[in-house]
């Protein structure tokens, strides 16, 4: 702690033992009060301002200090000064001092509190940007809430100063008026609890309840105003409960959930079901994975103790595996299984024309329009082309494209390091092609720790790759049959000749010809609030089109909130939960991770412990030649609570379904450390490296005085 907050901090605490040393709280009693109020009446006449003046500050030292006292200086302000000025001098007394706890309380503990219990405080502190003040003003209006804890906490938040006191001046002033009030009748009471009479207690409950309710009618006030320009066109009858636009991941899940609610749900696809993952994405890259890294395997066949043999291969054969691999696939997103399952499966392009209608053209030429209680947009998201002059004059291939080539290009380059560059640029390189990866950024991955983007390139360059870091790409260029990429590096540019150009720098959501645009949906991306909803609440969006995490099964768990909020969000609602989202970057050894990494930890202010193990211990990687990489658990200071994972090595996507379970139900290391894992596998990993944390935090004081207790039993 900085030597300035540990100066402030004991000057409060002296203040603190002073009060309660000397037992000043006697002077805050009501009986004190009573019997000095007379007194005071007579201070007051003969110096009214710096009697005034005294009370005010005496009166923000007992509020900043959150000592137990506040109504008695408020019942105090009413007796001496009457309902008008002590109403006035009160209300800007406890206001200030409100406001100094807040900061104290800021200044003091908000970085420490928020470095232990970060991860939580992160979505909290999103919740106050948005809605801090109105749930602050909620509080003041409820005196059931000790106010100097409403301080504390508040003052842990980010909530603005300003807002802070600004809202506190205003919902404290009702209790300001009651008690002061009751202060000018001071002979009467006969104890503090006598203001609160539980019909004012009700009262002030009911006061508080008020906001809330006031805020669902400005959702519908909201809500009305939203569908007013097309009120007229709600149709009294509907012909779906849910129409579902896009069968990808998203969309496929959605409509399963819906049907077997039995709901009645019609799901929209113009061209593939299965979407991305099934035709383009998941399946036919890991299926190439699979091949390059058999190729692979037969390069290092020496490695395990056998002759290299000859490497014989057509490439046309790898990509007509992967078609076949798809197609054998492909029965599980089919339009027969859905509508076995009891979704209307309908080919053709969706239309929104309302919020409720939708217009379908069929691929065989028939229009078909639908009425529809909800709609879920999960249409999600194609490869992003960057703009680069003779780009479409060179040609270029995409993730989408890719698996419709035959023959191997033998001069390729990748534009992108994300994984999806990676991961291609590592296939082609393993099957013979000559890559160069050009990364605008000045490493991989740049989502991953800089020691695991520097694996990474490692790697991609051990299997040929040459990757071109701090590299932009400026222009493309055509001459007969040559193709050239010009690049730029430290304000030098530089000529890359090629024979196919892959573009992998990123994907955008597909938006473009749903009626987004006519009902103002239509943006970068498609902005949805927590529970998944558009603007429009009835209409929905998940999976790409929406989701900050491009992945399938983040699409998958979406997909759960879409569907039930469409079909049950007149009665309850569901948050998207995103607080525990593995990943896994398919290049060999693989990466994956759940949860912070020390980049993202630093960048939050988190304080975190980091617990590694390496590969290159355990039994199984030893004799799977497999002993490359590590997994790194960080932690919170002292405790075994998993922060995040990040697991670099062979199966690592494998491995990390225990701490994505272990995260998900509050585990931590202790609990997997005390589950047997079975011996010689993978999974022993993570084991050890909970045994490793357990070394770490050895009770030396416990442990030095069993060591003399065995001293003892031996005599």
């Amino acid at each position: 702690m900085p030597p300035r907050k540990i100066w402030i901090l004991g000057v409060l605490l002296v203040l603190l033992a002073t009060f309660v040393v000397f037992d000043l709280g006697r002077f805050l009693s009501l009986e004190y009060l009573k019997a000095q109020q007379h007194a005071f009446a007579a201070l007051y006449a003969e110096s009214p301002r710096s009697i005034v003046a005294v009370y005010f500050g005496l009166y923000v030292l007992v509020t900043a200090l959150s000592l137990p006292g506040a109504a008695i200086m408020t019942l105090a302000g009413g007796a001496i000064f009457g309902l008008s000025l002590g109403m006035v001098v009160v209300s800007f007394a406890s206001s200030i001092g409100a406001t100094l706890a807040f900061l104290a309380s800021r200044y003091v503990l908000r970085d420490s509190i928020q470095r232990r219990f970060g991860a939580r405080f992160v979505e909290l502190n999103r919740g106050m940007e948005r809605e801090g003040a109105f749930y602050l003003f909620t509080l003041r209006l409820v005196p059931l809430i000790p106010f100097f804890v409403i301080n504390l906490v508040m003052g842990l938040t980010n909530l603005p100063v300003r807002v802070f006191y600004v809202v506190s001046q205003l919902g404290m002033l009702a209790g300001t008026v009651v008690f002061v009030n009751a202060g000018t009748q001071l002979a009467k009471l006969e104890s503090v609890r006598g203001i609160l009479s539980p019909a004012l207690l009700g009262s002030f409950v009911a006061l508080g309840v008020f906001p809330l309710i006031a805020k669902k009618v400005v959702g519908l006030v909201h809500r009305r105003r939203v569908y007013s320009p097309w009120r007229h066109l709600k149709p009294k009858r509907f012909d779906r409960n849910l129409v579902v636009i896009g069968a990808g991941a998203a969309g496929l899940v959605t409509s399963h959930i819906g049907a077997a609610v039995k709901a009645k749900v019609t799901l929209v696809e113009a061209h593939k079901m299965g979407g991305d993952c099934l035709n383009y994405g998941c399946v036919p890259s890991k299926s190439l994975i699979k091949s390059a890294a058999v190729v692979q395997q037969m390069r290092d066949a020496t490695k395990y103790g056998l002759a290299r043999p000859a490497i014989q291969f057509k490439f046309a054969e790898i990509m007509e595996r992967i078609a076949g691999i798809i197609a054998k696939i492909e029965p599980h997103d089919s339009v027969a299984r859905y509508t076995e399952l009891g979704v209307e499966v309908l080919q053709g392009y969706a239309k929104i024309v309302n919020p409720w209608t939708v217009d379908i053209a069929m691929n065989d030429g028939t229009q078909q329009r639908l009425t529809t209680r909800n709609i879920v947009i999960a249409t999600g998201g194609r490869p992003l082309v960057p703009d680069l002059p003779g780009l479409q004059e060179v040609g270029y291939l995409t993730s989408d494209t890719v698996w419709e080539i035959r023959e191997q290009p033998q001069r390729l380059v990748v534009l992108g390091g994300g994984p999806i560059g990676c991961e291609l640029a590592q296939c082609f390189a393993r099957l013979g092609s000559q890559v160069m990866q050009v990364q605008r950024a000045p490493r991989l991955l740049m989502r991953e720790d800089k020691a695991v983007s520097i694996f990474a390139q490692t790697v991609l360059e051990g299997d040929g790759v040459t990757v071109l870091t701090n590299h932009e790409a400026l222009r493309c260029e055509r001459v007969g049959e040559q193709r050239v990429l010009i690049v730029r590096s430290n304000g030098i540019e530089s000529r890359i000749e090629f024979d196919r150009l892959l573009c992998a720098a990123g994907r955008e959501a597909r938006l473009s010809g749903y009626g987004l645009e006519e009902l103002g949906l239509a943006g970068p991306t498609l902005a949805t609030n927590d529970y998944l909803e558009t603007r429009f609440p009835n209409i929905l969006a998940c999976g790409d089109v929406a989701s900050p995490y491009q992945f399938t099964h983040v699409a998958a768990h979406q997909a759960w909130y879409a569907a039930v909020n469409a079909l049950f969000g007149t009665f309850k609602k569901f948050k998207a939960d995103y607080r525990v989202i593995p990943w896994t970057t398919f290049i060999d050894p693989e990466i994956a991770r759940v949860g912070l990494n020390e980049l993202e930890a630093k960048a939050q202010g988190i304080s975190y412990e980091v617990t590694r193990y390496g590969l290159d211990e355990l039994d199984r990687a030893l004799t799977d030649s497999a002993a490359l990489g590590f997994i790194q658990v960080l932690t919170v200071p002292g405790k075994d609570r998993i922060l995040g994972v990040t697991i670099v090595g062979s199966h690592a996507g494998e491995l990390l379904a225990e701490y994505v379970l272990a995260m998900k139900h509050g585990l931590g290391l202790n609990k997997i450390l005390g589950t047997i894992h079975t011996y010689p596998t993978f999974s022993e990993a993570n084991k050890y490296v909970a045994g490793a944390w357990k070394r770490n935090h050895q009770p030396h004081v416990v442990l030095k005085w069993i060591a003399r207790y065995h001293a003892w039993r031996r005599g």
